[in-house]
Formats: structure tokens, sequence, C-alpha cells
């Protein structure tokens, strides 16, 4: 039985009623995306962008230039490359394959948070950034909005996972918000866990003294957004909810210049000589990103994606995402052929977390999104053992967060 979606097709860049439909599982799994129709290999099954969408924030702090709307990259690529490396005199080869547009790039004229184009800023003006300019107060550490970040920032510490601000965004795009019923609707889209499992969500976020943290960004989120038709999302109980919501719901998001740039080299027709050095000067240049800067290579950002976040996980996924147009655009994309009414399902995990063990797969799913996995992967690997290797043998409570960083997605 299809499941009532508001208008969520309406979220989606191309016709998506005829390719896939949501049906409800069981009490226990909850929705699922299924195929309405024949899917081939290597197919767009649908682009879709999200309900709201934010910058991690000590990705922003750390000069990971984004629009603040839809979190293209602002950078250049060559701009991005010198200060990922490390290397300020640094010059591209084939700067046409950069597609930035810096003539094009607006920005607030209150608060001066940068975007794109002024279509995004139009976007996030008439959305929820009325309610959440702060105009002449942007560098006040006493104005609300500000203390609220600053304490995100002091008690989540990079890898980031999620944000307070897209919860932020949710309460200022409901209260901008012509038509409240719909988004309300909306919102209500995404998965609700008991108050059990809530806790344990919020336990996994934001660590041991979660209690005490978790207090205090609810006063803050008081003091700078409250609105009393969503009284229930100030409370300690509806807060929590509202957190576990966005850390169980929310899908990594991760835009490049610098990929897109390598990218349009990797398509370009070139002689085997060119393409040798080009190829040796991009091997060479992310390995001193990777010096310099690790693993903390794009803009990120996390979004809510309804009809994306109906796809359930599995070991052996039939379907990826990915944000190919460098945007918080989300293409999910065939990985085989799927057939009609057969389930579209996405890997919460990342490629080498899916070659590990079934046990140590478990571990990973258990703590992160409170389920035991049954794909078929799983079900064929229920007799080997639990641990198979030193490697995987771990602390109980120790977390993968930093490879679950860009693969948070729906139970």
């Amino acid at each position: 039985m299809a499941t009532s979606m508001c208008d969520v097709f309406s979220l989606c860049a191309a016709p998506v009623r005829d390719t896939v439909e949501v049906r409800v599982i069981n009490s226990q799994k909850g929705k699922g995306l299924f195929a309405r129709r024949s899917i081939r290999k290597g197919e767009t099954i649908f682009q879709e962008k999200p309900v709201v969408a934010s910058q991690f924030l000590w990705n922003a702090l750390y000069r990971y230039r984004a629009c603040d709307h839809c979190l293209r990259a602002l950078e250049t690529a060559q701009e991005n490359a010198r200060r990922l490396s490390g290397n300020p005199s640094l010059v591209l080869p084939y700067p046409e394959q950069c597609h930035i547009k810096p003539d094009f790039h607006r920005e607030c004229p209150y608060c001066q948070v940068q975007y794109c184009s002024a279509e995004c800023r139009k976007a996030a003006y008439e959305q929820y950034h009325q309610m959440l300019c702060l105009g002449p107060s942007k560098e006040d550490p006493e104005n609300p909005l500000n203390k609220l970040q600053d304490t995100w920032r002091s008690i989540h510490y990079p890898p980031e996972t999620a944000s307070i601000m897209l919860m932020a965004r949710m309460v200022a795009t409901f209260r901008q918000a012509k038509d409240k019923d719909w988004w309300m609707n909306l919102f209500s889209q995404f998965c609700s866990k008991t108050a059990n499992e809530e806790k344990e969500i919020v336990h996994k976020l934001l660590g041991d003294a979660f209690k005490g943290q978790l207090d205090i960004l609810r006063q803050h989120f008081i003091e700078a957004l409250y609105e009393e038709r969503l009284s229930r999302w100030f409370t300690p109980g509806g807060f929590q909810s509202l957190f576990a919501l966005v850390g169980t719901n929310g899908q990594g998001i991760g835009t490049s210049s610098l990929s897109q740039w390598v990218h349009g080299c990797d398509s370009l027709d070139l002689h085997p000589q060119e393409r040798e050095k080009l190829d040796t000067f991009i091997d060479q240049l992310y390995k001193d990103i990777e010096k310099e800067m690790g693993e903390f290579l794009n803009c990120e950002g996390s979004g809510l994606f309804v009809l994306q976040s109906c796809c359930n996980h599995s070991c052996i996924p039939n379907a990826e995402t990915s944000f190919p147009d460098n945007n918080f655009f989300l293409h999910l994309t065939a990985l085989e052929d799927i057939q009609p009414g057969e389930e579209i399902c996405i890997s919460y995990l990342d490629c080498c977390q899916r070659e590990r063990s079934r046990h140590s797969r478990h571990k990973i799913l258990r703590e992160n999104y409170l389920f035991i996995c049954s794909c078929p992967k799983c079900l064929e690997q229920a007799e080997d053992a639990s641990v198979t290797s030193e490697e995987e043998e771990e602390p109980e409570g120790e977390t993968d967060d930093a490879e679950l960083e860009d693969e948070m997605t729906d139970v």
C-alpha cells in the first residue's frame, strides 16, 4: 500500500511518479521505496532537492566557502586547490574545466552570507533567511543565534555528522511559511523513533554528557527561535525527538569545485603523453592535499530529503546517492537493473565498511542507526564467526563517525 507523501514529487527535478512509489513495509521496518517500472543499470532514478539543508558549522568556520542555500562550492578550482594544498602559487592546467562563476555570486545585503546566484539568495530569503538573518549582529557573541551555533561547535567537533542549523532552518521555514499545515505534513514524512531510541541517537551524537549538553542547546534554541505553534519542538522530549529526526534522516552533502575540475579533465580527449602528464599532476596534487588537510576535502553539510529518506539499507545496494552537480541536488542512480515491484535500497555504509565482516557491519549499523540488517548478504553470512580479524576488534562504544560522515540516511 502506497503511503501519503504530501506533494513530495514537486521537490524532484524530473518526473518520478511513474518510476517509484513509497510503501509501508511493516511496523518494524517502516517505509520503503519501490520501482514502478524497469530501471536500467546506470540510470538516474530521480533527482531531489532537500526540504532544508545546511553547511556544517565547523566546515564553514574553516573557510570552506559554499552557497548558504544550495551548498555549491564558491571557490574556483584553482582557489580550492591552493587552499587545500597550502600552495598559494599553484596553477591548474585546463582552467576551462572549472565551472564556478564568481560574477554570478551574491550576498545578503544585511548579514553578508554568500550565495552562488541571485536565485539562491531569493530562495533562501523567501523560505527561511528572513528569520535567521543576523544583520548587524553577525559578530555579536551575545546574539541568541550566535550563542546557539557557538554552543553546538563546542560539543560537536569534526568530523561533523549533523548541524543544529538544520533544525533552526526547519523552525524558520515553518515561521515564514504561508501554508504551515503543508510544511508540518512534509516534516512528518520523516521517520520517527520511540523515546528510548531517540535517547540513544542523541547520546550517539553528543557523547556521554549528552543530557546536560542537550538541555543547554535547548535553552539557546528557545531563546533564538521559539515559536508557539511549534511549542512541542521546544520541550525536552520534543527537542530530543527533533534532534533524533535530524540524526537519523540527515543525508550528508559534499561539494567541491576541485572535484568537478578533475571530472572535467577526465573527459578530455588528450594525447597519451598529455594524459599521463595530467594524471601525474593530479595524483601529486591529491597527495599534497592529503598531507596538508587529511580527509577534509569538500564543502560539507547535510539535508533532509523526503524520497531518499525512504530508501532502506542493504549491504548489497542496487542504488546509490551522489551530488554530481556541485550543489544540494541529490541524484539516485541504479547500480544494477531493477525490476518493477523491486525495493530500491542504498547502503548506509561506505565501500570499505561493506567489505568488512557481518559482525562489524552490524556493529556500525546498530550503533549509528539502531537496527540489525537482514539483507541477503547478512542472511548468507549468518553462520560466520562473530569477529574475523584482529583489525576489526574494537572496544565497545568506539564509533566510526569519520567513516559515516557522508553516509547519513533514514533507517
